[in-house]
């Protein structure tokens, strides 16, 4: 009961704030889908932190900690290089650009209304829509699954919940409820988790105890390197490095730079989100090494934080910690199921892009699709997020480099770009080579070769097709 209580209680609290957002709204689409672009920096950091780890930190990093041991620390490493590379090279450019092309969503900003701009606008949505739902459909799980956990609750009733829930906080105040209740999620999920670290270390007799019983259960787990590696460490590092990276292909991580109030606070956003990741996301490993310890045969390791909490915290804090938990997996799903419904609304069916009703409609169809997803798809938490970010940032990722930094780009070029990637990243998986390196990697860099050969050949055209000089004088 003092479980569910401060469940509930803060459930109320982070939706209270979502429809306090409301008070600041404005009911035009500029409004709802990038806050009038006057986010602070805090905020900003804050929300692409939760919206970025979320359901991936508390289940699917947990549990790959879990089941790996020392050498997870290389996911962590690598995933933090490249997502500040992201924001020092990309994320303050995106912010000018995107103002100075007068872009609300990530696939019109693909767009740049050039010739055949909407062909490019389409593909950018659908690949939005696709790859970006079955994101937010791994993130209703994982709340799902937090709550089947503790209470025994069907996981079908959970996602229920969960899309109930996404569609309060959308329709409250749009992106600004989502980065709102981000922000607070983030510091409940923060001190929620150097709690359970506390009581972990604690409960395990100690650091150097821990790492001794790890041991003990299989010297895999306690090797710097993953053992059997396909082809060696490198380019299972470089992988990772460029997962990071990957964040410029993530629609719902890309409009929280788009809606900060100065493209030259970028520079303070990136450096506190990135110190606030790299807190959260160690000390969710080491909860994954303790769970190891102190519960050596879980079915579902995924699950090993909330039942650490269970057996060793206090039931109010226990409540907490499934608040946290479940409320920035529903805030992440909100944050994404808005950036799809954009995609639909304004790019894939550009007539109702000046329609704020319109674009609350967007909203329940494309809540509605994520909803089947999640419950059709009962895979980990960890395989359906991890696949859905590689494709997205080897659809989007390398175009948005492209368009930030505003060089050129033909349409057929751009098209390509995108479906090769994808096809390149989706074929790596199904042969099964991602256990040797990321399949991000090989994504993205097929569609940077194909903007180099593309940008080659246009150059090498209309150089063709120029006249010359003195053509015509005798």
């Amino acid at each position: 009961m003092a479980i569910a209580l401060t469940f509930i209680a803060f459930l109320l609290l982070f939706t209270a704030v979502g429809l306090y957002s409301s008070t600041q709204r404005q009911s035009t689409t500029t409004d709802y889908l990038l806050a009038g672009r006057s986010v602070s920096p805090w905020l900003v950091a804050l929300s692409a932190l939760s919206t970025g780890q979320s359901g991936f930190l508390f289940t699917a990093q947990v549990g790959y900690a879990y089941t790996s041991g020392i050498s997870a620390i290389w996911l962590a490493i690598g995933w933090a290089i490249g997502d500040y590379l992201s924001w020092l090279l990309v994320f303050k450019q995106l912010r000018t650009a995107s103002e100075a092309s007068d872009s609300e969503t990530v696939p019109n900003f693909l767009a740049q209304k050039q010739s055949g701009h909407r062909l490019i606008s389409a593909t950018s949505a659908l690949i939005t829509i696709m790859f970006l739902g079955t994101y937010a459909a791994a993130q209703l799980l994982a709340g799902s699954k937090a709550l089947n956990s503790l209470f025994g609750w069907n996981i079908v009733w959970g996602i229920l919940i969960g899309a109930v829930i996404v569609v309060v906080y959308c329709f409250s105040g749009g992106i600004r409820a989502s980065i709102w209740t981000d922000a607070v999620q983030t510091v409940v999920m923060i001190g929620a988790l150097l709690l359970l670290l506390v009581y972990t270390i604690g409960a395990g007799g100690g650091v150097e105890n821990i790492f001794s019983n790890l041991e003990s259960i299989d010297t895999n787990l306690v090797a710097l390197f993953p053992a059997d590696l396909q082809w060696g460490f490198f380019p299972f590092f470089i992988g990772w490095l460029v997962a990071g990276f990957g964040a410029v292909g993530q629609p719902h991580i890309l409009v929280r730079a788009m809606a900060i109030d100065d493209a030259n606070n970028m520079g303070k956003a990136r450096d506190i989100r990135t110190i606030c990741g790299l807190v959260t996301a160690f000390a969710a490993i080491f909860i994954g090494w303790a769970g190891r310890v102190l519960l050596p045969n879980l079915a579902d390791p995924e699950l090993a934080l909330l039942d650490l909490s269970v057996d060793l915290l206090p039931a109010v804090l226990v409540g907490v910690m499934l608040a946290g938990i479940f409320a920035a997996t529903i805030s992440t799903a909100d944050s994404q199921i808005l950036s799809c419904s954009a995609a639909l609304t304004q790019d894939l069916f550009p007539g109702m892009s000046h329609s704020y009703r319109a674009a609350k409609l967007g909203t329940l169809i494309v809540t509605g699709v994520v909803l089947a997803i999640a419950l059709i798809n009962n895979d980990s938490v960890f395989g359906l997020i991890t696949f859905a970010w590689s494709l997205l940032a080897s659809g989007l990722g390398v175009l948005l480099v492209v368009r930030a930094w505003e060089r050129p780009v033909a349409t057929p070029v751009a098209i390509t770009m995108m479906t090769a990637g994808i096809a390149a990243a989706w074929l790596w998986k199904y042969y099964e080579l991602s256990g040797a390196m990321y399949e991000v990697l090989p994504g993205m860099l097929v569609s940077a070769l194909v903007y180099l050969i593309g940008q080659w050949v246009m150059d090498r055209q209309a150089a063709s097709t120029a006249i010359p000089i003195n053509a015509g004088k005798d």
